[in-house]
């Protein structure tokens, strides 16, 4: 099916130039801002043509011999039929271009001694896009089923994020990475006697005795010189949970800690904080302003040709959650992407000319918080977790994948859609009950982007909720499909060669394991102003509670408040915490806002009680009392219902 998508042009305030909060800027890295219309023409849009990858046979009958031959005369296993990204998602291509990885979970093996006995649990596999099939009658092939203990001392869950090496032979999946030898993970020769799992370990204690599983780590993400990986860490500290983001290379280590249990560690540990850093917002005097400051959230992997690292990071705008780069050797900054809803997964060409994104952008799910542009982040120090939690519902995610240039958003350029085309019925490219998982992955030549996505179930559709769940039209009624975008006018690429990645990065500390984790300061109890780079201000009260260990309250009045010479702010926004735990809390928000200008005008308002939200980081179950809506030239953005 050749989908001819368009250039999305959305009814939102189009800023047409950069954003400016308040002396709050993202240095450029060598380039203009992303920001600018100044930078790149905008790209016109291009034929895509997206096709589903063959799956394995499915069931879902759990029990032993519930994979029959009838579903698998081949005697190779049968996957789970699930709506859950936690056991079965794609990962990336091959170096051949032709096979992409993927984690599934066999069900249903016979006993042994049958052969068939091996598959069984969350695997790694292989399949195949173009359409052949193995010399077994297969399009896929499991890697990791039948793998010996002795071969695989240490390992842990092979989900998620399958990376593939340029070399063909191994795979980073979860916390490990499986290994082929000599031997192309494709070849008849790559047999599970030939494969070992080897465990990736972070030591993370002062008195480390090189034993035990280290330290935890997510979100995995091979470097382009495959020498490197970036993950992230969850630091807690009493009722605030934080996460870091690190980049250490990897180093084999044949021999173990006993001479018999090798693995890959973690050497040259660079902890992404810059300790001159002040943060987005820091006090100077009694301002609020920005120093130009770091401010991570998670981190994302890497951008360009490995100069940079991606991360969804403070916010530029009140609560819009945007994904930047940040350059390895300067330390600058770059947004790219402005959208008032929610990016997360992103993944760049191997020529560092285009980007995939994960986006909830048309689907309005983000746009009452958001919508309303150039409010500066201040409440931010308080909400941004809240927002970002509201992208999902429950187990239901939003992301559908979107197509930007190496710039990113600007004007009102906001990317292509890539399976925009298609009737929205029932199983079509664009039925909104399938949303996408992470990670979307570029073929090596620049030409087919692979990802995969979720059918909803209950009880993130059906009952209350308006979208209706639906049964899968998918082969053996499966929930999780694998697709691969191809973009057809493209002419492949030979894979670039990437520069080295240094082991040391000038701007961040030298991780040495054991040692205190530091963190920005937030702003101090007080009252403070902050400037409109054009005109206005606004006056920013700050209360912490009663023991002193977190802001509580964050109250704002914006007085004509003009940043980018055009629109201007005036209101006020009051909220307040109350933490259940590290993960959860109550925010109760009130809201005046109004903004007048040529590039959009609006209101975000709560109801006279005001708008109080209680969710958890780790389930995004929304639920609120009250409302908050958001107004842009006469088109009102609701709050989505509570979650059944």
């Amino acid at each position: 099916m050749r989908i001819p998508t368009n250039i999305v042009a959305l009814s939102l305030p189009a800023l047409g130039g950069s954003i400016s909060i308040p002396q709050l800027e993202f240095p450029s890295l060598g380039k203009k801002s992303a920001a600018s219309t100044t930078i790149a023409p905008i790209p016109s849009p291009e034929p895509i043509e997206i096709y589903r990858v063959p799956p394995p046979p499915a069931t879902s009958n759990t029990s032993e011999n519930g994979c029959t031959t009838t579903l698998n005369p081949h005697g190779t296993g049968c996957i789970s039929i699930t709506t859950s990204g936690n056991v079965m998602g794609s990962g990336s291509f091959l170096p051949d271009g032709v096979h992409v990885t993927a984690y599934v979970t066999f069900v249903g093996a016979p006993a042994a001694p049958d052969p068939a006995t091996i598959y069984t649990g969350t695997q790694l596999i292989i399949l195949k896009t173009d359409g052949n099939l193995f010399p077994n009658g297969d399009s896929w092939k499991c890697i990791t089923c039948g793998v010996s203990a002795a071969n695989s001392v240490g390992s842990t869950a092979l989900t998620p994020y399958p990376q593939a090496f340029k070399d063909g032979s191994r795979v980073m999946v979860g916390t490990n990475i499986v290994d082929c030898g000599a031997h192309q993970l494709a070849s008849e020769d790559c047999t599970p006697d030939e494969v070992h799992i080897y465990p990736i370990r972070w030591s993370n204690t002062a008195n480390d005795s090189n034993t035990g599983a280290g330290g935890s780590i997510r979100e995995l993400r091979l470097a382009p010189d495959q020498v490197h990986i970036s993950f992230n860490a969850y630091i807690y500290s009493g009722t605030q949970l934080n996460e870091i983001g690190f980049t250490p290379r990897l180093k084999f280590n044949a021999t173990g800690t006993d001479g018999t249990n090798p693995r890959y560690e973690l050497t040259n540990v660079n902890l992404l904080f810059n300790p001159n850093n002040k943060g987005i917002i820091a006090a100077n005097g009694n301002h609020a302003v920005n120093t130009s400051g770091i401010s991570m959230g998670e981190l994302r992997g890497w951008a360009s040709q490995g100069e940079e690292l991606t991360y969804i990071g403070y916010p530029v705008e009140s609560c819009n959650i945007d994904a930047f780069a940040i350059s390895l050797d300067t330390g600058a900054v770059r947004r790219l992407t402005e959208h008032p809803e929610y990016v997360d997964p992103i993944d760049f060409s191997p020529d560092g000319r285009w980007q995939i994104i994960m986006d909830t952008r048309g689907t309005g799910r983000q746009m009452f918080l958001a919508g309303l542009r150039t409010i500066p982040p201040i409440i931010d120090m308080l909400v941004t977790g809240a927002v970002s939690s509201v992208r999902n519902n429950g187990a239901r995610r939003f992301f559908q994948p979107w197509l930007l240039d190496q710039y990113g958003d600007r004007g009102l350029y906001f990317g292509q859609q890539i399976n925009s085309e298609g009737d929205g019925l029932p199983g079509s490219v664009n039925d909104p009950n399938w949303n996408s998982g992470a990670d979307p992955r570029w073929s090596p030549d620049g030409t087919r982007i692979v990802y995969y996505q979720m059918l909803a179930s209950s009880p993130a559709c059906g009952g209350s909720i308006p979208l209706p769940c639906e049964t899968s039209t998918e082969p053996y009624g499966q929930g999780i499909r694998i697709i691969v975008a191809n973009l057809t006018s493209r002419t492949p690429i030979d894979p670039p060669s990437v520069p080295g990645i240094p082991d040391v990065i000038p701007w961040a500390i030298q991780y040495t394991p054991g040692m205190t984790i530091p963190s920005v300061q937030s702003l101090a109890a007080g009252s403070y102003v902050l400037q409109g780079r054009a005109s206005g201000s606004a006056a920013v009260t700050i209360t912490y509670d009663a023991s002193g260990s977190y802001i509580q309250t964050i109250n704002v009045t914006y007085y004509d408040l003009c940043d980018n010479g055009v629109n201007t702010v005036m209101g006020f926004e009051s909220v307040s915490v109350t933490p259940y735990n590290a993960t959860a809390s109550l925010y109760n928000w009130y809201s005046n806002i109004t903004s007048t200008g040529a590039h959009g005008s609006g209101t975000k308002v709560t109801t006279p009680g005001g708008f109080h939200l209680t969710i958890d980081y780790m389930t995004n179950l929304f639920y609120a009392e009250g409302n908050l809506t958001t107004t842009i030239d006469g088109v009102s953005y609701y709050q989505p219902l509570n979650f059944a």
